[in-house]
């Protein structure tokens, strides 16, 4: 293991991420509400427990605790509430030490454990000053008890785990205001013992991050999940990696060594490592996963989150599963032992004398001293990812939970509940060729700091601990998929088929339709197709329609047939989000169907019938107009009407290039309409008539326009032409004389240079301005 830093500091292979949810659903997703629980009173739900019922969950947030009823699903009330706040001399003393009266001196609920029947352990950092309690369970009422030292933080957002066993409180926590002196103890023996504590020394736990805890039932003892410095490889470089610590229950430490000590002590590095490549090494999260039923034949499950110190770029994280025999082989093996003159950690192993023993109160002192200095396992706990995530920093884990449940043939699958820090909840299925990502769910939008998630598979439902309450979401929404196919497709362990009820259903019965590891849903739903309402659009000609079409999954394909043929992409535009875009011409009316295909099923998810919107009667061509149509159209006028019997008008002269005629009878004479402005007669109020008015109406206007112009033109033209004609040729005018009492400046030649022509009694008197 002493390669361990050259690993971390040398990528291998390109890491295989996560294959992305095949559905995903927004906090505002039509029928996927989720039950949110709030009040204004309520922020930052620390710590959520679960009554052993299931009616009831308790929550310690911010100065209050509660109790909420649950025993319905789909609705949470508040039972009870009583606020545990500081004072203001409590806060008063919070703010002399250099903090903040909002965010660090109120009392966060770090702690919430069950004692026995009848009451809660409860302990809260309380304004930089930890204070903890007794909680009776019926009326929520506070009974104070004292020395809370070493039970929860004093900083509110530090990590800290806490257990109950037989009515004794194991906890791991810092024990003064620096958070400096970490501690692993047990409180309130049963024997009426003292507190039993680590041995102070800094080498046993170097600025660890404690994660979760365990007990292990069958060895008797306590297992506690963290982070901190390892300083075996190095120690003047600070590597951070995962660790697991062990102590026995019944510990009373021992008789004159490590007295009211750990003598049971043990640690081992926890390796989340894909083959020949960087390790996990920063633990996130762990869950324990017991044997369904308290099945003592079958082993307790470790499902961790960590993320990689060397890894900022992409800031990936994996998930990894220990088994508890693991654990135990290694407590069982080899230790390093530990120089504290040298701080330096022995290469080799010694062979496991008492190590990680339980029993060992009465041991000699040579005994207790060779536990004291070998408490390290030379070996490691190690697993290989399940799931590795390398999406943005965002969208790494930070949070899980897991359970089982049978599958429609009574095989048992675990699902996981990843939460992300972008706020989505993603549900894993772990099948046997790999995990998958059946859909991820919105849970949160803005960043929270403090979360924390609960499973209650008898209640079936993940409770999310935020900043401003609690949201519940369920193991399963079978209803959202509506159709065999899909509900065979998502491969979701809680969810099958049921072609009696042609619904997908949560409980499995008899005949259902389901392929959790394989998803052949064209196997599973032969003869049972699905075919969506036919949706008409009228539309306009040379209108630009958008038909939708929504992928019923993200791992989905779409494509879309006209007529049941493929479409030429130069008319047509299929865009990102499936919808189809054309405009709307004769040769583009017909039926459109979009038909999604994932992993060999075609299902058709939209069908439209495109058709023309009140096609009018006549159509008119926009054309402008000339001056022989208007002279046919004057002598239009005076001609006599047609009888209404004669469907060609024949005593009509139409202008060149107009629509014939209508065709259908329109009724006697006096329906037909001969007053000015009409091409030829029509039906009275007609769309044909008042078509064809406002047609020549417009003509004329453009008429009248166009000759304006033109004048104007040939006005300016004609001014041109006349001013340089007359600078060229000034013998046209005569050149002035001067007359008696005249008197011109310069002589004739230069007034002809200079263009002066003024001649008197000439009238009117005319100036070209150059």
């Amino acid at each position: 293991m002493t390669r361990l830093p050259l690993l971390w500091a040398v990528w291998g292979a390109a890491l295989v991420s996560a294959v992305r949810p095949r559905t995903s659903f927004l906090l505002d997703t039509p029928n996927r509400g989720l039950v949110h629980f709030s009040q204004p009173n309520v922020h930052n739900t620390t710590t959520l427990l679960l009554s052993d019922d299931g009616s009831t969950l308790y929550v310690g947030a911010r100065n209050y605790i509660l109790s909420l009823d649950v025993s319905d699903p789909e609705v949470i009330t508040v039972k009870k509430e009583t606020e545990w706040s500081p004072s203001r001399k409590d806060i008063d003393s919070c703010e002399k030490k250099q903090k903040s009266a909002e965010v660090d001196c109120p009392n966060f609920i770090r702690v919430l454990q069950p004692m026995n029947s009848t009451h809660l352990y409860a302990c809260g950092s309380y304004a930089y000053n930890p204070r903890n309690a007794l909680l009776d369970i019926q009326t929520l009422t506070l009974t104070s008890i004292p020395y809370a030292k070493g039970r929860c933080p004093f900083n509110p957002f530090e990590r800290n785990t806490a257990i109950t066993i037989d009515g004794e409180l194991f906890t791991s926590t810092t024990e003064d205001f620096r958070g400096a002196l970490p501690s692993i103890s047990r409180h309130f023996s049963r024997d009426g013992g003292k507190v039993v504590l680590l041995e102070s020394s800094n080498y046993l736990l170097d600025e660890p991050t404690f994660v979760s805890s365990a007990f292990d039932q069958k060895e008797g003892k306590l297992y506690f999940f963290f982070s901190e410095v390892l300083k075996e490889f190095n120690y003047l470089l600070d590597y951070r990696g995962a660790r697991l610590a062990q102590v026995c229950k019944d510990d009373v430490g021992g008789q004159r060594t490590l007295q009211r000590k750990w003598t049971s002590f043990a640690k081992s590095l926890l390796l989340c490592q894909p083959p020949k490549q960087q390790p996990f090494h920063q633990l996130q999260d762990m869950f324990t996963l017991q044997p369904p039923g308290g099945d003592s034949s079958r082993e307790t499950l470790f499902y961790g989150v960590f993320s990689s110190q060397w890894s900022r770029g992409s800031e990936a994280s994996a998930v990894c599963r220990f088994k508890i025999e693991d654990i135990r082989k290694v407590f069982s093996g080899s230790y390093r032992t530990f120089n504290p003159d040298k701080h330096h950690w022995s290469t080799s192993g010694t062979q496991r004398n008492a190590q990680g023993q339980c029993g060992l109160w009465n041991a000699s002192d040579v005994v207790l001293e060779e536990v004291k200095k070998s408490f390290l396992s030379r070996g490691s706990v190690q697993a290989a990812p399940l799931l590795v995530s390398t999406g943005p920093p965002a969208a790494a884990y930070s949070r899980l939970v897991a359970t089982t449940t049978l599958s429609a043939n009574q095989k048992e699958y675990t699902v996981l509940f990843l939460l992300t820090e972008t706020g989505f909840l993603h549900k894993v299925v772990l099948l046997d060729g790999g995990p998958r990502v059946i859909e991820e769910v919105q849970v949160f939008r803005e960043p929270q700091l403090v979360k924390s998630l609960l499973v209650s598979p008898s209640k079936g439902v993940v409770y999310v601990g935020l900043s401003g309450g609690v949201t519940v979401v369920p193991l399963a929404h079978c209803s959202s998929y509506q159709s065999c196919g899909q509900c065979v497709l998502a491969q979701d362990p809680f969810c099958s088929w049921d072609p009696t009820q042609g619904a997908c259903i949560r409980l499995h019965t008899a005949g259902v339709k389901q392929d959790v590891e394989n998803g052949n849903a064209a196997k599973e739903c032969a003869g049972s197709s699905f075919t969506p309402h036919t949706v008409a659009m009228p539309v306009a000609l040379n209108e630009f329609l958008t038909l939708p079409c929504a992928p019923p999954s993200d791992l989905a394909a779409l494509s879309w047939t006209g007529g049941g043929l493929p479409l030429p992409p130069n008319l047509f535009l299929q865009r990102p989000d499936g919808s189809l875009s054309f405009v709307v011409q004769a040769a583009t009316l017909g039926v459109y169907t979009c038909t999604a295909h994932e992993a060999g099923y075609h299902e058709v998810q939209a069908v439209y019938n495109v058709s023309e919107k009140n096609p009018p009667a006549a159509s008119v061509p926009p054309r402008t107009p000339t001056t022989s149509t208007v002279r046919e159209r004057t002598r239009a006028k005076s001609l006599p009407v047609d009888p209404p019997g004669n469907n060609g008008l024949e005593g009509y002269l139409l202008p060149e290039g107009w629509p014939a005629a209508p065709t259908a009878n329109y009724g006697t004479q006096e329906d037909w309409s001969t007053e000015p402005g009409a091409v030829y007669s029509t039906r009275k109020g007609s769309v044909v008539d008042a078509r064809v008015d406002e047609q020549v109406r417009s003509y004329y206007t453009e008429l009248v326009g166009v000759s304006l112009l033109a004048a104007l033109c040939a006005s300016v033209v004609l001014l041109g032409l006349l001013h340089i004609w007359r600078r060229r040729c000034p013998a046209v005018f005569p050149k002035p004389q001067a007359g008696p009492g005249t008197e011109t400046p310069g002589n004739s030649e230069d007034q002809e240079k200079h263009g002066i022509l003024k001649q008197e009694g000439l009238a009117p008197e005319v100036t070209i301005l150059a």
